[in-house]
């Protein structure tokens, strides 16, 4: 499944915002990735046409289940990758920035060897 890492960030986004929330609103969305609403309008149109999320008359929006497989794929990675760079002795606003950069871009196989030498090192993930 190819998506644009835009759309990735859209949608962890949206995941974070429900956990927090219990709800998903566009202007939060905004707020959360630092983005205008008329982008969120763009991006929330093209997900919707791809069937990762659905919007109710109210304007909550709500993750598919498609949508959401990709949205707890990519906070999984985020989370893990945070705490890797943490332990390595990043400051921790350097390892959130970095595990967003590189969540997106590293295979599986790499994500799998990390995740396993996490475990070993930091008992946990």
């Amino acid at each position: 499944m190819k998506i644009q890492k835009a759309s990735e960030d859209y949608l962890e986004a949206m995941l974070m915002l429900k956990e927090k929330h219990g709800y998903v609103r566009s202007i939060d969305v905004a707020e959360q990735l630092g983005v205008t609403k008329p982008s969120v309008s763009y991006a929330t149109k093209r997900l919707r046409e791809n069937g990762y999320i659905t919007m109710d008359r109210e304007g909550l929006i709500s993750l598919t289940d498609a949508g959401l497989e990709i949205a707890e794929r990519m906070y999984e990675r985020h989370k893990l990758l945070t705490r890797f760079l943490i332990e390595l002795g990043v400051n921790e606003e350097t390892a959130r920035e970095d595990a967003c950069k590189i969540e997106h871009d590293v295979s599986q196989e790499s994500f799998e060897a990390i995740r396993s030498h996490a475990r070993k090192v930091m008992g946990e993930a």
